[in-house]
């Protein structure tokens, strides 16, 4: 008689993944009702943040083609531009506000230098900025540190848990046949393939964005220093 091939088993398959499912015990169900859970949050992050940081390169390249274009370093900010979103706008921001302070006279014109104690403090200004938008960029990350190093070790917790209460109903039955192991076993080892299937989307996922969040601010900044030279160049007194 002719075999069927594995891959035309698919409904087998399925029915084989139900009988586990009943087969498991509440505490296993409730573990992979909480990795389901944590599955859920980890792709929202991913998700969330791959959005935010695609936003805030593309606006970080406007702004910097915007802003390398200009002859001052405060024409932006004369202009009253905004730029709601990006990184680089907001350190400019922060820096130009606080120069812009510094240079202002009671009439409301504008000196025309600065001391360098003023623009030290400009430079620790600019510098509080990029710190606080690294954050705004890292917030989130947690929940997938939380998913990489939780989610197995659930798992883990489902399946030990599974495997002494199958070891336990065979001691009181007396019985230690395979067929009386098998279904029990099995429906603790899904736990650990739950845990897995949670931790390996949430490592690669996590590790691609923690790159990218180190380059936006290594990009951060050398814009500041960037912005902080010309800033002494146009303002500061020798």
């Amino acid at each position: 008689m002719m075999k069927v091939p594995i891959f035309f088993a698919a409904g087998q398959n399925q029915l084989e993944l139900v009988y586990i499912w009943e087969k498991a015990t509440p505490e296993g169900k409730a573990i992979i009702f909480c990795l389901i859970i944590f599955s859920v949050m980890a792709w929202f992050v991913m998700i969330s943040k791959y959005l935010q940081m695609r936003q805030a390169k593309k606006l970080n390249q406007y702004f910097t083609a915007e802003f390398r274009s200009q002859k001052g370093v405060l024409d932006v900010f004369d202009r009253k531009v905004q730029a709601e979103g990006c990184p680089l706008f907001m350190v400019y921001k922060a820096g130009s506000v606080e120069l812009d302070a510094r240079l202002k006279t009671p009439d409301g014109g504008r000196k025309r230098l600065v001391s360098i104690k003023g623009i030290e403090h400009v430079k620790r200004t600019m510098e509080n900025a990029v710190a606080q938008e690294s954050l705004k960029l890292e917030s989130g990350l947690i929940l997938l540190a939380i998913a990489v190093s939780g989610a197995p070790f659930l798992g883990l917790l489902g399946t030990v848990w599974g495997v002494m209460s199958t070891f336990g109903h065979i001691a009181q039955q007396g019985s230690a046949t395979m067929a009386a192991m098998a279904p029990g076993v099995s429906a603790a080892l899904i736990t650990t393939v739950a845990g897995l299937l949670v931790a390996i989307p949430s490592m690669f996922g996590y590790n691609w964005l923690v790159h990218n969040l180190r380059v936006l601010t290594v990009e951060l900044d050398n814009f500041a220093q960037e912005i902080i030279s010309k800033m002494e160049t146009e303002y500061l007194e020798d």
